[in-house]
């Protein structure tokens, strides 16, 4: 019986598989594009029922509006920080853009909009006002501003999933770009304080949410495994025990032949 050599090209490509299967997985690109929210679908007619929370909400984006612009524009006067200055200018341009769309949407659904600052916001106008150095109107300006904005980004998601009527649901589209891009510009300060901040309510049920989850599900998310039970460190050595079976039962064909 005549014995065959394995072709150098089976040898490689099997070892190379090896190679591969006992490589840990890298993560993923920190560069990888984020997507963003396309405008089709979203329509614009008043058409749907606009429930007491929609009208809270148009109220809302006019009122931060009415004390953005005039904090935007103070830290362009106020300022010595020319990043502060930068921001302020941006959020205040930003804001008369979302105002023009808010008023808009506003006069077509019948909701009456406020022509001043509540009570709040004109103690934190005053606050950024009397300010008795540069430095202290930027923080002033940064945290005040960071926490407005963080308030309100839970509450444009709410009206954004839930309301019945096109114009607001578009409205909450807009506007949800424009405070991700201002709670972004404010973070860039570098002097945001977060530890002021205030935290998430816990949550009724722990563990409990739209998706299940149980103690094997955790287990697997914390030794990087897809699935519950099983780590990827098992699962590599399975695929490496089967691709050497596979390997000699190959060696033993070509040696019969």
């Amino acid at each position: 019986m005549k014995t065959r050599r394995i072709p150098r090209w089976l040898v490689g490509t099997l070892a190379l598989s090896l190679a591969f299967l006992l490589t840990p997985a890298g993560p993923a690109h920190a560069d990888d594009a984020v997507p963003i929210p396309p405008n089709t679908g979203l329509t614009d007619k008043g058409a749907g029922t606009v429930s007491a929370a929609d009208r809270d909400f148009v109220i809302k984006v006019r009122l931060a509006g009415l004390w953005e612009v005039p904090a935007g524009n103070m830290a362009q006067e106020k300022s010595e920080n020319p990043t502060v200055v930068k921001i302020g200018k941006a959020i205040a341009e930003q804001h008369v853009s979302l105002d023009n769309l808010d008023r808009a949407a506003a006069k077509r659904l019948g909701i009456s909009l406020p022509g001043q600052p509540n009570g709040d916001q004109q103690v934190w106008l005053n606050e950024m006002r009397n300010a008795a150095t540069p430095a202290q109107f930027d923080q002033i300006f940064i945290d005040r501003l960071r926490a407005a904005h963080g308030k309100i980004f839970p509450a444009i998601a709410s009206i954004r999933a839930t309301t019945r009527n096109d114009t607001v649901r578009k409205l909450a589209q807009q506007t949800n770009q424009f405070v991700m891009t201002h709670m972004t510009l404010l973070e860039s300060s570098g002097i945001v304080d977060y530890s002021a901040l205030p935290t998430a309510a816990a949550p009724a049920a722990a563990g409990q949410g739209p998706v299940p989850i149980d103690n094997q599900m955790l287990v697997a998310a914390t030794e990087g495994g897809s699935i519950p039970g099983l780590s990827n460190t098992v699962i590599l050595l399975v695929l490496a025990a089967a691709l050497v079976v596979g390997v000699i039962t190959t060696m033993r064909i070509f040696r019969a032949r």
